[in-house]
């Protein structure tokens, strides 16, 4: 019985405490994968999207981190889905950069990412855009990693009340 006993804690040992120490090292590895994801999106998003599309009013920030068929979905009256094309966002953010009345000083947004979340190639992320320290919108973006970087490919968004 005690030979049974040292042979159950000897194989305990040998085989159980190195695949527990090995699943631990590859769960922290890939936790750590995961957070530079996370970051990734994140500076993706500030730069493009942030700073591109609000802050800086950046056309070259934006085509180059939105997908060309990237869309603004938001609801309509009595339903209707409406989209809005990137195209026609550049075109405005142009247009209102290079209009006499518009001052950069003026132009600063806060954000706030209480959600992101990558799969794969793929990632979620809930935003929140403040302005003069007021709740403005609370976006909800989606993202494809392609090879030459993370793309932002649609948007869903709430605009709180003033």
């Amino acid at each position: 019985m005690y030979i049974k006993k040292a042979w159950i804690a000897i194989i305990a040992v040998v085989i159980i405490t190195p695949l527990v120490a090995f699943t631990k090292v590859h769960l922290d590895n890939e936790a750590k994968k995961n957070e530079a994801r996370k970051a990734e999106v994140k500076s993706h998003i500030l730069k493009s999207y942030v700073h591109g599309a609000f802050n800086e009013l950046n056309p070259e920030a934006m085509e180059k981190g939105f997908h060309k068929d990237f869309a603004i979905f938001s609801m309509g009256k009595e339903g209707k889905l409406r989209r809005y094309e990137i195209a026609d966002w550049i075109k405005g953010a142009k247009k209102r950069k290079t209009s006499a009345g518009f001052d950069p000083a003026k132009n600063k947004w806060e954000s706030k990412f209480p959600m992101i979340d990558v799969v794969g190639n793929t990632a979620a992320v809930k935003l929140e855009l403040y302005r003069k320290g007021k709740h403005v919108y609370t976006d909800f973006l989606s993202l494809y990693k392609y090879p030459e970087g993370w793309k932002i490919v649609a948007k869903v968004y709430h605009k709180h009340k003033k």
